[in-house]
C-alpha cells in the first residue's frame, strides 16, 4: 500500500437524488448559450433540465466515440458558442462534453493535450449529468477518445476536465435496459476493483474503492431485476461515483488494458468488454492481493478462502446471473484474432504497468483464450 502525496479532484458541486436533474437550470440561470452532448435517446431529458438560455443539441455520440465525434461536436460549439456545456449520457457523452468544453474556444487540438496535464485551461462551464451507471466519468478528470487509425484510445487527462456540477439523478436511469445495467454496473464495480489492487493503491482511494464494490454487491442485482428500484439506481449510481474517483489518482489496470482492444475491434460496449474480463484478471491478481481480492470476493457474495479456480468459477457466474452473455466468440471474436488483441493489451503500458503482478502477452492472450 503506497502513502505517497496524491491529489483528489471532484466536482465543485454535486447533487444526488431523484429529480436533481432539474437543478442545472436555476444553477446556470444565467446561461444565454448552451450546448447539450447527448445521444437521441438522452435527448429526451433535456426538457427536465430546465434550461432558460438558447439551447443546441449535438446528439451524434457513438457508443464509442473517436476522433471525428470529437472534431463535429467542437464544430457544434463554435458555431453556438456556449456559455454553458451539459453532458446528459453516459461516459461516452461526458468524455466528449469533457473535451468540447475545454477545447472550443482555443487553440488547442486532441494532439496537444493527449496525456497527462496538458490542457491550458478551460473558461467554459460544465454541467456532467449522469444517465448510466458505469464509467463515472462526471466524477473525473479523464476522457477516452477512439482514435480508428491506431485502434487504440487517446487519454486525455487534467484538472481541467472536471465538472463545475454533476447529477446523480437514478430516475434518468429506469429506463437503461437491464443488460445495459449489468454490463455498466460491472464496469464501475472493476474501475473499483483495478484501483483496489493496484500498484499505486492509497489509503485514501481505497475507502472509495471499498464504499463502491460494496455497493455493486448490494444493489446492481436488485437493479437489473427492477429498473424503477429507485434505492438500488441511486447505489449504483453513487458506486460508479466513487468508482470514478478512483479513476484519478490511482486508475485502472489490466483488467481495463485486455477490455479496451474488445472496444476498438469488436466494438463492444465498453461496460460489456470489461464484465467479460473482470473475472479472469481477479483471479490471475489473486496470488499477488489475497487480502484484498477476499475482501471484494466477500462483497459480491462469491463465497471465502476460494482458490482461484473457485473464484473465476464463481465471479464467472456473478456476471452470467446478471444476464451477461460472457463469451468472447459469442459476441463475434474470431480466435485468429485473439493473439492481435492480446499483444495490443499487453502494449497498453499506462494501466499495465499499474498491475499488481506483471503479465506477459502469453498471460494475456491466455485470459483471451480462457473467455473465448
Amino acid at each position: 500500500m503506497s502513502i505517497a502525496p496524491i491529489k483528489l479532484h471532484q466536482p465543485r458541486r454535486l447533487a444526488v437524488g431523484a429529480g436533481t436533474i432539474g437543478e442545472v437550470g436555476a444553477w446556470a440561470s444565467d446561461a444565454t448559450s448552451v450546448l447539450v452532448i447527448a445521444t437521441p435517446i438522452t435527448a429526451a431529458f433535456i426538457d427536465r433540465l430546465k434550461l432558460a438560455g438558447r439551447v443546441t443539441v449535438f446528439d451524434a455520440i457513438p457508443g464509442e466515440p473517436d476522433i471525428m465525434t470529437l472534431d463535429g461536436a467542437i464544430e457544434a460549439a463554435r458555431r453556438s458558442r456556449p456559455d454553458l456545456i451539459v453532458g446528459l449520457g453516459g461516459g461516452s457523452v461526458l468524455d466528449v462534453a469533457k473535451l468540447v468544453a475545454a477545447l472550443w474556444d482555443g487553440e488547442q487540438t486532441l494532439a496537444d493535450v493527449a496525456g497527462p496535464n496538458r490542457v491550458a485551461g478551460r473558461r467554459t462551464r460544465l454541467a456532467q449529468v449522469a444517465t448510466t451507471a458505469g464509467t463515472g466519468s462526471e466524477a473525473g478528470i479523464r476522457s477516452l477518445i477512439t482514435d480508428p487509425d491506431k485502434g487504440n484510445k487517446i487519454a486525455v487527462e487534467s484538472p481541467h476536465l472536471i465538472a463545475d456540477f454533476a447529477v446523480l439523478d437514478p430516475e434518468l436511469t429506469y429506463s437503461v435496459p437491464s443488460a445495459v445495467t449489468a454490463a455498466t454496473g460491472v464496469d464501475a464495480m472493476a474501475h473499483c476493483v483495478e484501483a483496489f489492487t493496484n500498484r499505486r493503491a492509497h489509503p485514501m482511494i481505497d475507502g472509495f474503492a471499498r464504499m463502491g464494490f460494496r455497493l455493486v454487491g448490494k444493489y446492481l442485482a436488485p437493479a437489473v431485476r427492477d429498473g424503477t428500484d429507485t434505492e438500488a439506481r441511486e447505489g449504483m449510481m453513487l458506486a460508479s461515483y466513487y468508482g470514478g474517483i478512483c479513476l484519478g489518482p490511482v486508475n485502472t489496470a489490466a483488467g481495463h488494458a485486455i477490455a479496451y482492444p474488445l472496444g476498438t475491434r469488436l466494438r463492444l460496449p465498453h461496460g460489456l468488454a470489461n464484465a467479460i474480463i473482470f473475472p479472469h484478471v481477479l483471479a490471475f491478481n489473486q496470488a499477488v492481493a489475497p487480502g484484498k481480492t477476499a475482501e471484494v470476493a466477500e462483497a459480491l457474495g462469491l463465497g471465502e478462502n476460494l482458490a482461484a479456480e473457485d473464484l473465476l468459477t464463481a465471479a464467472h457466474g456473478f456476471c452470467r446471473d446478471l444476464g451477461i452473455e460472457m463469451s468472447l466468440s459469442a459476441h463475434g471474436a474470431s480466435a485468429d484474432d485473439l493473439p492481435l488483441y492480446a499483444g495490443e493489451a499487453h502494449a497498453n503500458r499506462r494501466l499495465m504497468d499499474n498491475n499488481p503482478i506483471d503479465m506477459s502477452v502469453d498471460d494475456v492472450l491466455g485470459i483471451y483464450r480462457a473467455a473465448f
